[in-house]
């Protein structure tokens, strides 16, 4: 870009942040208002669903969080708690066997009361293949429920059942240690049977078409705009609950979100790279490793020069991913040459699980330039030309073109055209296949490894790469089963799962995601998750004697 032309890029979006900022500030009663207990964030992207059988994305995850509560919740330390489930669990049957008490003053916003068998619905409905959950396999381990999710079993036969009421009866295929930390995930929400039915397959489409169960509930949501939340005065627990309201402004410029924080116009927004030193003397810079791995997913089952080994390690060895990290991200990423993020689970010994696996996918210009040549001979092939799918948010298309600078750089023969999408839209394309290469990523839905490592497996809904491996099926088939009482045994087949993984490289991994942040200093107790989604809110209040500008207690 020349000198001319990039200054003009400069006036073109302090305009349009001024406008923004302009309109914001005449919003007196609008969604950047402050008056009482209100929670104002920018976010990067919509959610796609409230229909918790439908989902598959953080972003729509962590406001589940806000406005709906399963049998269990986290804590700020990623600890199952209680949520409409009013004692821990009562575990028989060596473990595959759970009878839990509901608590009786669990209501919806309408004023339904919150029951067993809005659990064993909700539960049943996922696994019904005319459903099509995408995450109907993180429920396999319920007695019968892969079997009735390829219909091959009635729904009835699934291990869940209300006794009455307020008991419920779960029964496992084996015994799961982290199973209660399983049930706080969105997949496991309740749904009251009687509106999930009235809107048919638009439930969950609009704030009018569901019903709420948790702190919050949905006032409004216009799509790639807005999504305005209230707080729910059927909630149980709603002594504790101190906002008023919520308001998420949806903004893919993070220049404009750094804008509207400067006017008080909101009180937290995701900043670019750019903007980082910035604010690096600001009380409300926050950045944080989330235990999410992001990576390029290589489409063998579409493009024919993918299924070669050599040539897909090539990309992971292709990108200076600590370069990656420092000049394009700037907010707390970290290289990455595994697939399971950093803290997601400890080994027997206690280390991070990481630790173990051994990764030949470090960035080596000479090591991806030669694996480029065998590839070539094998294929016969001097050149080659592979889109790349990313999302349509400026930070976006900054990755992307690094990524593409530096393969080209690397591999010499290799053209990648760079193609942007709205999130939906680039999910969708994986979901269907309908791509080359894609970046993407994965955060952990519980504390074990077999969160990330599962999604690889033959069939999974989530590996959209063509790729397949029988041994790799076999170990976790193993990890999940006959060893799921042997830790020591099992932690060693999942670390040769993974390593056999990276060593086909279906998918080349670049970091981890981290995340930088301007949060407004009076706002108090977000708990923020590795798991599901990333927040929850039901403990956050405003602290309106804390100064905004310094973070320090107003004189």
């Amino acid at each position: 870009m020349n000198v001319k032309l990039k200054h003009s890029m400069k006036i073109l979006t302090l305009i349009l942040s001024t406008v923004l900022v302009l309109a914001a500030c005449g919003s007196a009663e609008g969604i950047y208002d402050d008056k009482g207990q209100v929670y104002r964030k920018v976010i990067s992207q919509d959610m796609t669903s409230l229909d918790s059988a439908k989902v598959t994305d953080e972003v729509s995850f962590d406001k589940f969080n806000q406005v709906y509560e399963g049998l269990y919740t986290l804590n700020g330390k990623d600890e199952a708690t209680l949520g409409v489930a009013k004692e821990d669990p009562k575990v028989t049957d060596g473990g595959k066997t759970y009878t839990i008490k509901l608590r009786d003053n669990a209501k919806w916003s309408n004023g339904d009361p919150v029951t067993a068998h809005d659990f064993e619905f909700a539960w049943k409905r996922v696994l019904d293949p005319d459903t099509a959950s995408e995450y109907a396999y993180i429920m396999y381990d319920l007695q019968n429920a892969e079997e009735i999710n390829m219909g091959k079993k009635d729904p009835d036969t699934l291990g869940v059942k209300a006794l009455d009421d307020y008991t419920l009866q779960v029964k496992l295929a084996k015994p799961v240690p982290y199973f209660q930390e399983l049930l706080a995930f969105g997949t496991f929400l309740p749904q009251n049977e009687k509106v999930v039915k009235k809107y048919g397959d638009r439930y969950g489409t609009s704030a009018e078409r569901s019903v709420y169960n948790g702190p919050f509930k949905v006032k409004q949501w216009a799509v790639e705009d807005k999504i305005l939340l209230e707080k729910n005065n059927k909630y149980w627990d709603k002594d504790v609950v101190k906002l008023d309201k919520v308001n998420y402004k949806i903004l893919k410029d993070a220049q404009a979100g750094a804008s509207l924080y400067d006017t008080g116009s909101v009180d937290d927004t995701g900043i670019s790279s750019e903007q980082v030193d910035k604010y690096k003397d600001s009380p409300a810079l926050f950045k944080r490793l989330l235990a999410a791995t992001f990576y390029l997913k290589l489409n063998q089952g579409q493009v024919e020069s993918l299924k070669n080994q050599d040539l897909r390690v090539a990309f992971s060895q292709a990108i200076d991913k600590q370069a990656y990290v420092d000049s394009v991200l700037n907010n707390g990423s970290a290289p990455s040459d595994g697939f399971t993020a950093k803290s997601v689970a400890k080994a027997p010994n206690g280390e991070d699980f990481t630790k173990q696996v051994h990764s030949d996918l470090q960035y080596n210009p000479e090591k991806a330039k030669a694996n480029l040549e065998k590839a070539k001979k094998a294929l016969n092939q001097d050149e080659f030309t592979f889109t790349l799918n990313t999302e349509d948010t400026p930070s976006a298309k900054i990755s992307a073109e690094f990524i593409k600078a530096q393969i080209e750089k690397n591999l010499p023969g290799v053209t990648i055209k760079i193609q942007q999408l709205p999130f939906k839209q680039r999910v969708a394309r994986e979901q269907s296949e309908n791509y080359e290469i894609s970046l993407s990523g994965w955060g952990p839905d519980y504390p074990d490894p077999m969160t990330f490592l599962t999604i690889m497996t033959t069939g999974n809904s989530s590996n959209n790469t063509g790729w397949s491996n029988k041994d790799y099926d076999a170990m976790l088939k193993e990890a999940n089963g006959p060893l799921l009482q042997k830790a020591e045994e099992r932690n060693q087949v999942m670390v040769e799962a993974e390593e056999l993984l990276l060593k086909e490289a279906p998918i080349a991994p670049i970091y981890q995601k981290g995340g930088a942040q301007l949060i407004n200093p009076q706002v108090k107790n977000i708990q923020y998750h590795n798991f599901g989604g990333n927040t929850s809110l039901k403990y956050v209040y405003i602290d309106k004697s804390i100064d905004r500008e310094t973070g320090k207690k107003k004189e």
